[in-house]
């Protein structure tokens, strides 16, 4: 299968599976079976470096003082870290899967708080935390996540941390996959041949799914080892991110019969799919990181008197983690992040908004 997989990037080791520049794993029989122009492709090394040139352009004579060899290196480092995602546009975290991957984390790991807090939310309060963190992320995308939560429930309906973040990987990390998933789901209700199945183009896929759907194809669903050909075939020759085909086979084995979203919330639950993404830690270690613990005590030991502050308003709303640090514009260098973090103004007022 020619496609990107989960955990080609390591997010957490903050470096590449193949091809790093350290270690035995140069040496690997994927990396020497792929050419030269073909590893930079499954890579995505191309796609990094067109955008390092770009935020050089853009910023060339601020990066004229400090050299464009330390330039390079701060970029390359943050892409390792998975900060190089913060702030950005939609259409460049979603453009490889290590992106994709470091957005999840840094999800998770800036509002972790809410689930620790043990507060509930709405479809449109977690969308506004997304927000926080890339601008223009499209309302859609976590429509379709909440949906997987909430099922038939009202989109209003309040949900659990863990239980939105989970969906969420699924849903955007595998976006594609899951918009071919639906068109597949769709002609098995409608009795078409799955020999014959189309990928659909981006005008066809899972947002027009449900409306389609009567209500006893929603009840009933298809038959699970039939959905299941149809998807070995989608993960052999599908371009973008799968699930591992064992753990989908996994997953149809345990039943006779299931609806798209139904699969949608097994996938989201599967503890296997989940370390193989390898974006989030498992559940049950979801509240506990301890590097940030520690970078966030040290912040706070930094600023006099803001602790206490901190404790304070802590106690006294429900959502703490809605006040996030101040923070520098995205397209700004990395090394001016000090710079121009005095002259961001930190506004929240989207999410302060909503109250549960």
């Amino acid at each position: 299968m020619a496609t990107e997989r989960a955990g080609t990037w390591l997010p957490e080791a903050g470096k590449l599976e193949l091809g790093s520049c350290c270690g035995p794993r140069m040496l690997s029989p994927e990396r020497l079976a792929l050419t030269d122009y073909e590893y930079l492709a499954q890579r995505h090394v191309l796609t990094y470096m067109e955008d390092a040139v770009c935020q050089l352009l853009e910023n060339k004579e601020d990066i004229s003082q400090y050299g464009i060899a330390r330039f390079f290196t701060e970029y390359f480092n943050s892409v390792c870290q998975g900060t190089h995602i913060l702030f950005r546009e939609f259409s460049f975290i979603q453009a490889t899967p290590h992106n994709r991957a470091s957005f999840l984390r840094a999800f998770w790991r800036c509002f972790r708080t809410v689930g620790k807090n043990g507060d509930l939310l709405t479809m449109k309060e977690y969308h506004c935390l997304l927000q926080l963190l890339c601008p223009d992320f499209p309302l859609e995308l976590t429509q379709k996540a909440a949906r997987i939560v909430l099922m038939d429930d009202a989109m209003d309906c309040l949900m659990s941390f863990s239980d939105f973040l989970f969906a969420f990987q699924i849903q955007f990390y595998y976006s594609e996959f899951l918009e071919s998933v639906a068109a597949i789901y769709q002609d098995l209700l409608s009795g078409k041949n799955p020999n014959t199945v189309i990928v659909p183009t981006s005008s066809s896929g899972q947002h027009r799914q449900r409306p389609a759907l009567g209500e006893a194809s929603m009840l009933e669903g298809v038959e699970a080892s039939l959905f299941y050909q149809c998807l070995e075939n989608l993960c052999d020759r599908h371009k973008y991110s799968c699930p591992p085909p064992a753990l989908v086979k996994e997953v149809l084995s345990n039943v006779q019969r299931l609806t798209f979203y139904g699969f949608l919330v097994a996938l989201s639950k599967h503890h296997g799919i989940n370390q193989a993404l390898g974006a989030l830690p498992d559940k049950g270690d979801l509240m506990h990181d301890p590097a940030m613990d520690e970078e966030l005590e040290r912040l706070l030991a930094q600023v006099p008197g803001l602790v206490n502050s901190v404790t304070a308003s802590s106690e006294a709303s429900c959502l703490p983690s809605r006040t996030p640090p101040r923070v520098g514009s995205p397209w700004r260098p990395l090394h001016h992040a000090r710079k121009v973090d005095a002259e961001s103004d930190g506004s929240t007022e989207e999410t302060d908004e909503s109250e549960t």
